[in-house]
Formats: C-alpha cells, sequence, structure tokens
C-alpha cells in the first residue's frame, strides 16, 4: 500500500513550484483567485519565476524548491505551476527519503510524469495527476469539471468515470484491478533503462500526451512494449492524445490503429477516450491507489487518494 497524503483542509497553505519549464506568469497569477475560492493560502518557492533558457531556473534552484516544500512543515501540499521540460534533469539527486517522511500533496502532470514515477517507486507516495496553474487553472478555457476535481484533495471519494464524461471505447473486453500507475507517454518511455522505470508489473497502466503525431506515438508505445511494460500491465486506460494530426506526411496510420497494433492481443481489458491529460475537461486522477477498470461497461473506479 502506497502512503496517501492527508487531505488539504481551508485554510492550509500550499507551495507553488515549477519543476519545469518557465510558467506563463499571466496565467499563474489568474489561477490564484482560484485556489482562495478552495479556500487555500499559497506560497512561491523561491525560484518560481526563474528563467535559465527553456527552464524554470538552474536544476539546483528546482531542485530546492521542490525539497524546501516537502521540508517546511507549514506547507500542506505542492501544486505545480505548469510543466513542459526539464523535471528529469535533477529526478536523480531528488532526496526521496524526504517525501517519504513529509508525505503531501503533489499535483500536476505531464513532465511532472516523471517526479509521479520517481515518488511512486522510492517515496511509496500517492500523487496526483491532475491540472496545473499556468498550463490550466489560469486560463479561460479552464472547465467546471476540472475544477470540481480539486474537491477530492479535501475529502477521500472514490472517484468514477463513466461515458456521461466523454465516449469512450473499448479495444479489448474485460475487467482488471490494480494499482494506477503512468502518465505522460514521452516521460514513461524516456524513464526506460534508469532507476525511475515505471512498474507495471499487476497494474493499471495509464496514458496520455500531447503533439505526437501517430509514428510518434507508435514509436513510445514500441519502446514501451520492448521493455514489457505492456504485456506485464493488468489493464490500459488509454487518456486524451490532442494535436496528434500528421504533419511530417500524407501517408500515415491513424492512432486508433496505432493503439489497437500495440494493445489489442495482450489480452487484457483496454480503453480510450478518457478524458485526462492536455484537455478540458481534464479529470484529475491519484496515482499509485488501487482502481479498476472495467473495459465491459466502459468505466473506471479509482480510489480516494487523501487520508
Amino acid at each position: 500500500m502506497k502512503i496517501r497524503p492527508q487531505r488539504l483542509q481551508k485554510g492550509d497553505t500550499i507551495g507553488i513550484i515549477a519543476p519545469s519549464s518557465p510558467p506563463n506568469q499571466e496565467n499563474l497569477e489568474r489561477s490564484l483567485a482560484f485556489l482562495e475560492q478552495l479556500g487555500l493560502k499559497w506560497k512561491f518557492g523561491k525560484h518560481v519565476l526563474n528563467v535559465h533558457g527553456y527552464l524554470a531556473g538552474t536544476d539546483e534552484e528546482r531542485l530546492q524548491d521542490l525539497h524546501d516544500m516537502f521540508a517546511d512543515p507549514t506547507i500542506k501540499g505542492i501544486i505545480c505551476a505548469g510543466g513542459g521540460y526539464g523535471s528529469a534533469r535533477y529526478t536523480d539527486k531528488i532526496d526521496l527519503q524526504l517525501m517519504k517522511e513529509n508525505p503531501k500533496v503533489l499535483w500536476g502532470f505531464s513532465d511532472i510524469t516523471f517526479l509521479h514515477t520517481a515518488m511512486g517507486l522510492y517515496s511509496n507516495l500517492v500523487t496526483f495527476h491532475g491540472p496545473m496553474l499556468g498550463s490550466c487553472v489560469g486560463k479561460d478555457t479552464f472547465h467546471e469539471l476540472s475544477a470540481k476535481m480539486f474537491q477530492q484533495l479535501f475529502e477521500p471519494m472514490e472517484l468514477h468515470y463513466t461515458e456521461a464524461i466523454s465516449p469512450l471505447e473499448t479495444i479489448t473486453a474485460g475487467v482488471a484491478q490494480g494499482e494506477l500507475v503512468g502518465g505522460n507517454l514521452s516521460l514513461l518511455a524516456s524513464g526506460i533503462g534508469t532507476k525511475f522505470e515505471v512498474d507495471t508489473k499487476g497494474k493499471l497502466l495509464f496514458i496520455e500526451d500531447v503533439g505526437e503525431e501517430p509514428y510518434k506515438v507508435d514509436g513510445l508505445l514500441n519502446q514501451l512494449r520492448m521493455a514489457g511494460k505492456l504485456k506485464e500491465a493488468v489493464g490500459i486506460v488509454i487518456g486524451d492524445f490532442s494535436e496528434a494530426e500528421p504533419k511530417k506526411r500524407k501517408e500515415t496510420l491513424t492512432l486508433d490503429e496505432v493503439f489497437a497494433d500495440y494493445t489489442a492481443n495482450l489480452g487484457i481489458p483496454v480503453v480510450k477516450g478518457f478524458k485526462i491529460g492536455h484537455c478540458q475537461p481534464h479529470f484529475a486522477i491519484p496515482l499509485g491507489v488501487g482502481a479498476k477498470l472495467d473495459a465491459d461497461n466502459k468505466t473506471l473506479t479509482i480510489l480516494p487518494g487523501v487520508e
């Protein structure tokens, strides 16, 4: 069993960090009103607004903000300002024991997948794959359902995803239960061969991505296939793959054909179409908790992520 962090209470202070690329500052400022609506106070990491090329400060600065927020007892949870690129550059230097000893909410997605995987493996911590402040919450497109998903941080609640949220398609029928792991497909693939390689054995694997055309998704899935990650899973949850239109060549396999090529013959339940990822609404989920994928009835049930 992974460690579930303590639920948030109104009046709590959350830390805001930028573990990857510089967040959109205007959207980040706009997102603070939403935190106020949730009854939360906030504290910026020292280096949130730093810019170091395509990184939000140097590796040392971003790592320091992450460590400081976990070490500070007045900070009850951490919400990322944005993703982009760069969290994997310092993951091998993270004090993962610090997170294990000070379990608290960590919320973000996309490039944050590398941190989710590392903390799941070595801090034994449940983390949250959800919309971030600068890249999602502060935009006009931020959806009511995305906003509602933050309530799971204040009250242990079982999440139920059905076709009432979006149309779903079963690739392979069946029912599977296991710990939910995964995140951004590109980041999962880049972890293969490192000590931060996703463990899918007996688990439900969730994948999503953005801006990757079918041949790129094909290559990423092939990497997972050859590393044994697809066949070790008990089920696969395919989230949102937006902006996947082919740009390089007119002749292409469709994304649906690519998914079928890699998952249809695994003999495990596979369902696609979940609005989890770079999309609105963005259905936020805890990673590291028990979940049940029912491909016959097209439902996903996820246990609470907080105590």
